[in-house]
């Protein structure tokens, strides 16, 4: 019931700041446009709710075709191809404000666990069990493993604090959601975390190999069976 009350005062919310924000998101889209070339959007491919593929948006912090350059859809400190005006928008989260248009679409919550980009995890139908029920929920814009860690937790991480965060928000609704909400403040504030670290790609690439290798076993010898 919570989950349904809260798609209608999460559009709401999203809509009514899209409108008050329109003029700082008027401005960023003029910086993004000035400082390089290229569009001022960029889209990308995540896996949502029951692993539905949907279009994110935010807006763009790396040069045109960043995602085929360098270390792909991976960023790490100091990544050159990370915008002057990019490396802002990342350190406050602003390029993030975008996402309240899913939103408002029904992609995403406002709260929830974060969604993977397609092709950068396994297929859906080849998780793990804990790994499939983070995608029970809507994803969100923040979220407890966003809040906890960012970028420097490990898949298996991000997973549990997932899990925790749809066991707690049952349980506790609203109350839950707003708690996140104002960690989500302290953590923008703190600027900490906002790259992913080579060691932390490493292990979280093997992770997931391991979670997908092992139900893909599991299924082939339910077949077999």
């Amino acid at each position: 019931m919570y989950f349904a009350v809260r798609r209608v005062v999460d559009t709401l919310i999203s809509l009514l700041a899209l409108i008050v924000l329109s003029p700082i998101l008027l401005i960023i889209a003029i910086a993004v446009k000035l400082d390089s070339d290229g569009g001022v959007v960029f889209t990308q491919m995540r896996i949502g709710k029951g692993g539905k593929p949907y279009k994110m948006y935010k807006f763009r912090t790396m040069v045109p075709n960043a995602q085929n350059m360098g270390s792909g859809v991976y960023s790490f400190n100091d990544d050159p191809r990370v915008t002057r005006v990019g490396k802002f928008l990342r350190k406050t989260s602003l390029d993030e404000l975008l996402q309240l248009w899913n939103v408002v679409k029904g992609d995403m919550a406002i709260v929830g666990p974060r969604s993977p980009v397609v092709g950068h995890f396994p297929e859906y139908d080849t998780l793990s069990p804990d790994y499939k029920r983070r995608f029970d929920v809507l994803p969100g814009i923040t979220g407890l493993a966003q809040v906890t860690g960012r970028n420097e937790l490990l898949w298996d991480e991000k997973v549990k604090y997932d899990n925790i965060y749809i066991d707690n928000v049952k349980k506790y609704g609203p109350l839950y959601d707003i708690k996140i909400l104002f960690m989500t403040v302290a953590r923008v504030f703190s600027m900490n975390d906002i790259s992913e670290s080579e060691e932390t790609m490493k292990l979280n690439e093997q992770m997931k190999k391991a979670h997908s290798s092992d139900r893909s076993n599991e299924l082939e010898t339910a077949k077999r069976n």
